[in-house]
């Protein structure tokens, strides 16, 4: 089935798959660049906590001031424009919307816009990886019971994982390991929102002259991003994330059968059936030769002597033994990319990537030795980073998630290196995003046969 062509058929029948979007930042932004050059689709409402704002990326990206005027979502509707809002909840419960894009970055939103989706029917896009990482397992389940499809963000990074492992799995192959390209060394995990231009390159003018959040771009830097969107593929696809969490090893798209294959046949994986994320630095700091830094791969094995064969015959890169091959995207592009998400959900009732279980989790671990007293700052700050451990790891040792590391005051201190418990901050149980996932926690925790 064509989404293009269902796409243009709506548009004919005058019935076009109606979205809400919340949130125009960078992602929100690049889908809405798009979306009125693809027929069949009506963003009926964009919800941002600032609404100037929400104009001024309309206008960056090239909407006409009219296209944006309506008064109302009903109006909206009618006319085939645009209603922007501050108020997220009035978008999801406006009639006629199918589905919500949610690409706010903030866990505690994600959580409680995914809630009332679940309230009133309406699919949800979930951009927002860090709510999903924090919470995912129960929104997902909570999204089921609704009735309503909760997606991966096509065009992320975590949804062309996911696609790449759905190809090789119903190709027949074993999936041995999936996951992305970044940049990394060792020491960005101790960069701060003061040292994080530097590690980029990044000169101060031309810090000053763009739209730069220190704090975003040192997510990205200091290895949280990766382990939030790890987790996200771990818990989509049934891989299990390593003990030890992320190894980021230096690897080109040309060693990536031989490098990601388990350590028995020579690899570097303590087993099959895993994430990884690969560097684009050599640890000195040299480029990798091809390297994946934009990409998404899945290492995959041959099932069988006749597959082998198949495989040098086709040309594909292996592992000396020729029993591993690996396919690999080169690039991504985000919000421009999101369109398809939005029609496969509505027109085909398919996800493009959707968390399945729990098995990775993101928890909150010190860049230095910390105080008692010391108020934590969360994603991409000056006090913690996120690292990937497997979630039974994690409930077992009562890990504090990224995703709530943000304002909380240390009870007592914590080693550089360390990973934060829950035990280990001072926290309000009522919070609705922490009760949330203290919920999630307690629900997987039980069926793990874990706690009580």
């Amino acid at each position: 089935m064509s989404l293009y062509r269902n796409l243009a058929a709506r548009a004919e029948a005058g019935q076009p798959v109606r979205v809400g979007v919340i949130g125009a930042g960078k992602f929100g932004s690049m889908f809405l660049s798009q979306a009125p050059r693809t027929p069949g689709l009506h963003v009926a409402g964009i919800a941002d906590l600032d609404p100037a704002r929400a104009r001024q990326a309309l206008a960056r990206v090239g909407w006409a001031p009219e296209r944006s005027g309506a008064a109302s979502f009903a109006e909206a509707m009618r006319q085939g424009t645009t209603c922007l809002t501050d108020d997220a909840e009035a978008l999801i419960a406006a009639d006629g919307i199918d589905v919500i894009v949610e690409a706010t970055g903030h866990p505690s939103a994600g959580i409680r816009h995914a809630l009332a989706c679940c309230r009133h029917g309406r699919h949800i896009v979930m951009v927002n990886v860090e709510a999903d990482a924090l919470a995912g397992p129960l929104i997902a389940r909570r999204a089921a019971e609704a009735g309503i499809l909760y997606s991966f963000a096509y065009g992320d990074q975590p949804a062309l994982i996911a696609e790449l492992v759905d190809w090789a799995r119903t190709a027949g192959f074993r999936v041995v390991c999936a996951g992305k390209g970044t940049k990394y060394l060792p020491v960005y995990h101790a960069s701060t929102p003061e040292t994080v231009w530097g590690h980029y390159g990044f000169g101060a003018e031309q810090v000053a002259g763009g739209d730069f959040n220190p704090q975003m771009f040192n997510s990205f830097l200091d290895g949280t991003k990766s382990a939030l969107e790890m987790a996200a593929v771990a818990n989509a696809c049934d891989l299990e994330p390593a003990p030890d969490g992320l190894a980021f090893p230096a690897c080109g798209v040309d060693d990536l059968p031989s490098l990601l294959r388990p350590r028995g046949d020579g690899g570097i994986l303590p087993h099959a059936g895993t994430v990884e994320v690969v560097s684009s630095l050599e640890r000195d700091g040299r480029p990798v030769f091809r390297d994946l830094r934009w990409g998404v791969y899945a290492t995959f094995e041959a099932p069988s002597d006749y597959v082998r064969k198949c495989f040098s015959e086709y040309g594909l890169r292996t592992d000396p033994s020729g029993r591993y091959s690996a396919m690999y995207k080169p690039y991504h592009l985000i919000g421009l990319e999101l369109g398809i998400s939005v029609a496969s959900v509505v027109l085909r009732g398919e996800p493009t990537g959707t968390t399945r279980g729990f098995r990775g989790d993101v928890v909150a671990t010190a860049k230095r030795d910390l105080k008692a007293g010391e108020r934590l700052d969360g994603e991409g700050g000056y006090t913690v980073y996120g690292r990937l451990m497997p979630a039974r790891a994690s409930l077992a040792a009562g890990g504090l998630p990224i995703g709530l590391a943000h304002d909380l005051v240390l009870t007592r201190p914590v080693a550089e290196g360390r990973a934060v418990s829950w035990d280990d901050v001072a926290f309000d149980a009522a919070n609705p995003a922490i009760r949330f996932r203290r919920e999630m926690e307690a629900v997987f925790g039980r069926e793990a046969g874990i706690g009580g």
